[in-house]
């Protein structure tokens, strides 16, 4: 990366206190992947980067340096939409979250910067979004190289839409039949499931649980330590149904 960059469009991915009034960011840029940015003085009351650097919204930022930590010393708000809260601020941490644990330090990800700003921008608007939280999963993992082949098995044969697969991280998608009942480390799905994913129709009429648990185990694998936002969402929804049993 130069040293000087102008005008950038990113996504917070968390913000953290830094010395006395300073935040140390890491951000998703379009066209240099995560950055690292230091925030001087913007806790500071004057500061012109307080109320700017929200997370969930796209922000045009401009930083100089050439070691790891850059210095942000602009940064502009680029409007879209109102922040989320409740199950969708959960999601969207979520989804924040997975894009800093599972990218590189300054590794170019356009594809993935347009994903990101899809997935958050339907999270805080969409009236529902499951469905297509479980394709930018799939997304993701497609453009950091983890995900299985969805249109085609092992044996080279197109995935058929009525068929069974085994899937597995790390191994090649195979056809089963339709008794197969899978494992702990092995998600079996429908062939229409596999090509929603694949094709990224969030609108398509198929079983999503099942891509929950095709995505969710192929995640796990890259992400052994429990991700924080899925372990609260869990906490709230345990608690939300024992509030409705009481």
């Amino acid at each position: 990366m130069s040293g000087r960059v102008n005008h950038q469009p990113i996504f917070l991915l968390t913000a953290l206190p830094w010395r006395e009034n300073s935040l140390r960011v890491e951000a998703f840029s379009r066209d240099f992947g995560r950055v690292s940015l230091l925030a001087r003085s913007a806790r500071s009351r004057g500061s012109e980067l307080r109320g700017v650097l929200l997370p969930f919204v796209p922000i045009s930022a401009s930083w100089f340096g050439k070691e790891e930590l850059k210095t942000l010393h602009r940064a502009e708000w680029l409007g879209g939409w109102a922040q989320p809260s409740g199950q969708r601020l959960m999601s969207a941490l979520y989804v924040n979250e997975l894009v800093l644990k599972l990218t590189a330090q300054e590794d170019g990800q356009p594809e993935l910067f347009t994903a990101l700003q899809h997935i958050l921008h339907t999270i805080c608007t969409a009236r529902h979004f499951a469905s297509a939280l479980r394709c930018f999963e799939w997304r993701l993992l497609t453009l950091l190289g983890f995900a299985p082949d969805w249109a085609h098995d092992a044996d080279g044969q197109r995935v058929a839409a009525d068929g069974w697969y085994a899937m597995q991280p790390e191994n090649a998608t195979r056809a089963v039949d339709n008794s197969a009942t899978g494992n702990a480390n092995e998600a079996i799905v429908r062939g229409d499931v596999l090509l929603a994913l694949g094709a990224g129709d969030a609108n398509a009429p198929v079983d999503w649980a099942s891509a929950r648990a095709l995505t969710r185990l192929l995640l796990d694998f890259r992400l052994p330590d429990e991700l924080h936002s899925r372990k609260v969402l869990q906490q709230l929804n345990g608690l939300k149904r024992g509030l409705k049993a009481a």
